[in-house]
């Protein structure tokens, strides 16, 4: 063989590589190799040379940019849900959304659990995937066998190779030539396959709470026993998309029930409990991606939480620690959902990706918070089909904002077809939602709105806490054309000459005690 050459990769660094062959072939034979002496794993097929996906990014912006439309550096962060897309891939459809424009990528790859429909309704995970998209134009997939992609067979489930072609068909599909690609979980050792049998494709990698393998061996004391793994696969068949599972998993916030629940229904319609212990049966015994690890290229982030049940953070700092200059970044606690650390993991995120972390002020202030909802918006849109229900949301959305802005509200989010606003006086919150609902009438839909007045978290734009759970449960129980209010709404407007009618004592699902509500007259 020849004279050892210095080959110069991303992010400066340099590796040694026989003269007269290229770096990226030897890869790929690394890969061939290695997956052929392991039986149950295909080769990697030479990547497909033809530029397909070049110079067709300007055809898939997708999504409406709505006024309020959030701009860092270059990138637009798009206020309302993306268009759910799909890619051919075999005989299988992946499901895919493009958030947001800029100049360079970021892949978010979250792995079984994972629903690009569903994840809208969660505001804590509607926020999170706005905010990544203002660092970047966001991909979001749905791999084969979770969330609004098809399933697959439980007796046929893909192996890592295949699963690497979703990465490689969504990216195609969207035009990305080059990404960035977050993965969690059971994504991250399908990504870090992607990674090494496609370096010209990704420029950098953010790998949260993942391993490069799960069983114990003889020289990786660090995985777990046979017969742990059958306590977790019998524990996903049994609870998976339950309390108990969230549990296991460690999710932060298990004082707010309106949270865990909104994550568990997340779970739940993303792939059902024999599929998901079936698909970690296969994963959790036969993935090792350990060979693959000193060809990343990239430039890596490392980040993982100590789960003893699931994944201690052993296993993320092995797969550190074997990714040449990659950093890594122990997280608080020992909750492996992202969602639920969303405020750290994202400033670890936008500081890699961009060299500046992110400014963030909290503080906690007195709200009245108020949601709105069209009122049979799936029936709704059923009957006029993609292009009209379109037309007429962005006529909602308009007169909804114009609205907001008379009666001095602050808009905090969307929900698709609905508002998330924040006033700091009851009265004008009240008033406001009535004008919402009379000023779109006209586009006959009926409308309706919940509020509640409570001491919420501010960070940056958004709101949080158990104050805003409440006022979207007192908003599902409105009914069309109804502003209903909570018992302390009614009372901070004593003496303002606002009328309501006593609509009785509710319990909100997750909410502790029984609720006095109140539906505005006139």
């Amino acid at each position: 063989m020849g004279r050892p050459v210095r080959i110069r990769h991303n992010g400066g660094r340099q590796s040694s590589h026989p003269a007269g062959h290229g770096n990226r072939h030897l890869r790929l034979l690394f890969l061939h190799l290695w997956m052929v002496q392991d039986r149950s794993i295909p080769a990697v097929a030479e990547p497909d040379r033809c530029p397909r996906y070049r110079s067709r990014r300007a055809k898939h912006c997708q999504g409406r940019v709505p006024a309020s439309g959030c701009i860092a550096g270059q990138t637009v962060c798009l206020m309302s849900r993306p268009d759910t897309k799909y890619v051919a891939v075999g005989d299988a459809d992946v499901a895919y959304q493009v958030l947001g424009e800029g100049p360079s990528d970021l892949l978010f790859f979250n792995g079984l659990g994972s629903h690009v429909e569903m994840a809208w309704e969660n505001p804590d995970i509607a926020d999170f995937l706005r905010r990544l998209a203002s660092l970047r134009r966001l991909i979001f997939l749905d791999r084969r066998g979770t969330g609004a992609s098809d399933g697959v067979p439980r007796n046929a489930i893909p192996t890592w190779e295949e699963w690497t072609e979703d990465i490689e068909s969504v990216l195609n599909a969207v035009g990305s030539e080059q990404t960035s690609i977050l993965a969690t979980v059971d994504g991250g050792p399908i990504t870090i396959l992607y990674a090494a049998a496609h370096p010209e494709r990704v420029d950098s990698l953010v790998l949260c709470n993942t391993t490069a393998r799960y069983l114990i061996a003889d020289d990786y004391p660090i995985g777990f026993t046979p017969e742990a793994l059958d306590f977790v696969v019998e524990f996903l068949r049994t609870h998976w998309g339950t309390p108990e599972f969230l549990s296991l998993a460690g999710a932060a916030g298990a004082e707010d029930p309106v949270r865990l629940d909104a994550l568990a229904r997340l779970f739940r319609a993303s792939v059902t409990p024999r599929t998901a212990a079936a698909q970690y049966d296969y994963l959790l015994r036969n993935l090792d991606v350990r060979p693959v690890l000193p060809l990343i290229r990239a430039p890596t982030l490392v980040l993982s939480a100590d789960n003893p049940s699931f994944l201690p953070i052993a296993m993320g700092r092995y797969v550190s620690e074997h990714i040449e200059g990659s950093k890594f970044v122990a997280l608080p606690g020992q909750d492996m959902l992202i969602f639920s650390q969303r405020d750290v993991i994202f400033d670890e995120v936008a500081e890699f990706l961009t060299g500046t972390r992110p400014a963030t002020d909290i503080d906690r202030v007195l709200v009245s918070v108020l949601f709105t909802d069209i009122v049979g918006s799936t029936e709704r849109a059923a009957s006029l089909g993609d292009q009209r229900w379109r037309s007429l949301l962005d006529r909602h959305d308009q007169i909804v904002r114009e609205q907001l802005r008379i009666f001095r509200g602050r808009e905090v989010n969307t929900t698709g077809d609905g508002f998330v606003a924040s006033f700091d006086g009851p009265a004008r919150a009240i008033r406001c939602g009535q004008a919402i609902i009379d000023a779109t009438r006209a586009l006959g839909i009926e409308l309706r709105v919940g509020l509640h007045t409570g001491e919420c978290e501010v960070r940056g734009k958004d709101l949080g806490g158990l104050a805003v759970h409440i006022a979207a449960r007192v908003g599902s129980l409105a009914s069309s054309s109804e502003v209903l209010v909570s018992g302390t709404v009614k009372d901070l407007v004593v003496g303002s000459g606002i009328e309501f009618q006593n609509r009785g004592e509710h319990e909100l699902k997750g909410v502790p005690g029984t609720w006095s509500l109140f539906a505005l007259v006139g």
